[in-house]
């Protein structure tokens, strides 16, 4: 008789008890708090609903969830003043229109920017806040006037809540090829750029992918977008245990990839919990995304690449001192995200994170990783470095295909 200590259930109990003892902890910790703002109209959806109700040269404005190409299509009919009106009338709309230019876009939400500071800054002098209401107002405001200076190219903005963003680097129009940065739990406005660990923030993140890029391939005409405009979990509790933000965050990606502008090939970068959301949107994804790269991931809501239900190649990096690798990679009764992508049985295309530190430095200057994602970026296969130190991860793909 074989006894329960040897069996090969053993593990699977040892990691069921794991999961389970994990998450008990966290969700009676008070880690899952979320800003919330029940009951109340966001800036962005009280200027949608304006713009359902506008005209402009006498002529009724599009429904603003219409498919892209049908506003993009409305957009080309307008004269630049016409545009201009619209954007300076509707911000937050414009601002966040996929359909709409992207240069318009960024004008207008230049000026979402500047009213959402003027906001915070009679904020910080509301006495009905407490002092650290007033502290965040404070630095709301700050980070709001340094995102509207006009080197910025902010692609989309909703103030409300904790706040979402994202952040293009350079020409998006006439990029061949596009990179999308989706980061993971606790990014919002506050934490979308940062001083201190700033490749850990999605600015840095996306800030030295597009230089690495450009040094790969300084011939290729590349666009790099810091993609923080879904609601990611707050710290580690159920809601990053579970599928529920990433669910709505697949719709928002595959809404942004599906409007962005010409043919680029698209390739998108996933750390940590934004691996959850490429996992889950990967099966709508549109042709034009060839890559999925995660870094650091927990899983992606899938046995192996097959049950991604994609024809993008996916690739994993995990440094070896990642705490991610500790975490159970499983899926019981909606906790977890599933099996391990960096693991043989996967099937991904696991890549090197030499010099990679800890969870948040696969972007570091320097590293396997960042290197290896910005070969991936160009379309340069031939120079990506395998984890095992050998070729497999790039079997099946021939030479370059930089454009």
């Amino acid at each position: 008789m074989t006894s329960f200590d040897s069996s090969p259930q053993l593990g699977i109990w040892r990691a069921l008890l794991a999961l389970t003892v994990v998450f008990v902890m966290l969700a009676t910790t008070g880690w899952t708090a979320v800003r919330q703002n029940k009951g109340a109209t966001s800036p962005l959806e009280a200027t949608l609903a304006a713009w359902e109700r506008g005209q402009i040269a006498g002529r009724d404005l599009p429904d603003p969830g219409a498919p892209a190409d049908r506003l993009a299509r409305f957009f080309a009919s307008l004269t630049a003043h016409q545009r201009d009106r619209l954007a300076a009338r509707y911000p937050l709309a414009v601002g966040n229109m996929n359909g709409a230019p992207v240069t318009l876009r960024y004008r207008a939400n230049r000026l979402a920017l500047q009213q959402a500071r003027l906001i915070e800054r009679e904020r910080m002098h509301d006495d009905r806040l407490s002092p650290v209401g007033k502290q965040e107002a404070e630095r709301r405001m700050k980070r709001f006037g340094v995102m509207m200076r006009p080197e910025r190219q902010v692609l989309a903005f909703d103030p409300m809540g904790a706040g979402r963003m994202a952040e293009v680097f350079g020409d998006l129009d006439r990029a061949r090829r596009v990179s999308v940065v989706v980061p993971g739990v606790d990014t919002n406005v506050l934490t979308f750029e940062r001083t201190q660990r700033r490749y850990a923030a999605p600015v840095g993140m996306a800030r030295a992918l597009y230089r690495a890029e450009r040094a790969a391939a300084p011939g290729t005409r590349t666009a790099v977008i810091a993609w923080a405009d879904y609601t990611a979990p707050v710290g580690l509790g159920v809601d990053a245990a579970t599928s529920m933000r990433a669910d709505n965050g697949a719709v928002r990606l595959d809404s942004l990839v599906s409007a962005l502008p010409g043919r680029a090939r698209v390739a998108l970068y996933c750390h940590s919990y934004g691996s959850v959301v490429c996992g889950v949107a990967a099966r709508r994804l549109p042709g034009r995304v060839t890559d999925i790269a995660v870094a650091g991931s927990p899983g992606m809501r899938a046995d192996n690449v097959r049950g991604l239900g994609t024809r993008a190649r996916v690739w994993a990096a995990r440094d070896s001192d990642d705490w991610i690798e500790d975490v159970p990679h499983m899926e019981v009764g909606g906790l977890g995200h599933g099996a391990d992508p960096v693991s043989a049985g996967f099937g991904a295309r696991v890549v090197s994170a030499d010099r990679a530190r800890g969870h948040t430095g696969y972007f570091e200057p320097g590293t396997d990783s960042l290197s290896n994602f910005a070969q991936i970026g160009v379309g340069a296969y031939d120079a990506v470095r395998c984890a095992a130190g050998n070729g497999a991860c790039r079997d099946g793909i021939s030479g370059t295909t930089a454009a």
